[in-house]
């Protein structure tokens, strides 16, 4: 042991910076979380007067909190499963394409939007989705009128959903073309000799050899079933959009940032870090007995 931890000192010691920070900014504002169980006042600060579960009592009683909820299950939900099945198809298509050239081009165009923040994003989507944008002047050619993608609240929800998928689909094309190299290229010269075609070759061997990698993804996707994107839709939302677009994240902010109503802030977003621990544990449960992956 002694051997080995003399081998592992150096990289143990270039962990310490990242401890200390992680230990700084993670875990010493967990003492702020006595918040959520005041009626918090700035200037009293942590002695402000101790409510119990007054605050929880409360955001359940929201009628918008419930709704909240609801549009962050839903909008996650629907980009985990556009964000498995999107990159899979393009990887299986451009895994198609046998010049190196042109496969490399493809695969750097769809991940350069992996690389933008949302505040970028989200003023190229406004360009994109304005009534004079790209996409309403092209349905204008079929002389359909000019869609309001960003302020009906029934459309709301499917842009964000689509445009986060557009954006992260690129990480996932590129983890299951890696997946894709893996497989025995004998595989498929055997299938040729029993007159398989590509589609067989692509149902009975690259699908189920890329099912572990595909069920790894998903699973690990789970942690982040309460995390719809706040940088998405705080860039993109509005009160028009409040009713369907409105996420917990986002509700935390105007609870907390806007209104001030620290305690309330606090309080929902307790709720949803312990609720979102409580999946990440599930996930990587669920990632080592499903697909054998395990972090140590």
């Amino acid at each position: 042991m002694l051997r080995k931890w003399k081998q592992q000192s150096p990289y143990h010691l270039m962990l310490i910076p990242s401890l200390v920070l992680v230990f700084i900014f993670c875990y010493i504002p967990f003492y702020g979380l006595i918040i959520a169980f005041q009626k918090y006042n700035p200037g009293l600060g942590f002695n402000s007067p101790w409510v119990g579960w007054d605050n929880f009592t409360h955001i359940f009683n929201q009628p918008n909190f419930v709704r909240t909820i609801w549009n962050t299950l839903y909008m996650s939900v629907f980009k985990i499963i556009g964000g498995i099945i999107v990159p899979v198809i393009f990887a299986l298509l451009l895994n198609e394409v046998l010049h190196s050239g042109i496969k490399r081009t493809f695969q750097t165009l769809v991940y350069i939007p992996n690389f933008l923040s949302w505040v970028i994003m989200a003023g190229i989507m406004l360009d994109i989705l304005s009534s004079d944008g790209i996409i309403n002047t092209f349905l204008s050619v079929f002389d359909i009128a000019p869609i309001s993608f960003l302020g009906t609240p029934s459309i709301f929800p499917w842009t964000m959903i689509v445009s986060d998928i557009w954006k992260g689909f690129g990480f996932g094309t590129v983890v299951y073309l890696a997946a894709l190299t893996s497989i025995d290229p004998g595989l498929y010269e055997a299938a040729v000799i029993d007159g398989a075609k590509r589609w067989k070759q692509t149902i009975y061997i690259t699908l189920p050899l890329l099912m572990p990698t595909i069920v790894l993804m998903t699973v690990l996707s789970l942690g982040n079933v309460l995390n719809a994107g706040f940088d998405q839709i705080y860039n993109l939302y509005s009160p028009v959009v409040y009713q369907t677009g409105d996420i917990i994240d986002t509700y935390v902010y105007r609870l907390g940032i806007q209104q001030a109503q620290y305690s309330i802030g606090t309080a929902v977003g307790l709720f949803k870090s312990i609720i979102s621990s409580v999946l990440v544990a599930v996930s990587y449960i669920l990632a080592y007995r499903v697909a054998g992956y395990r972090i140590f």
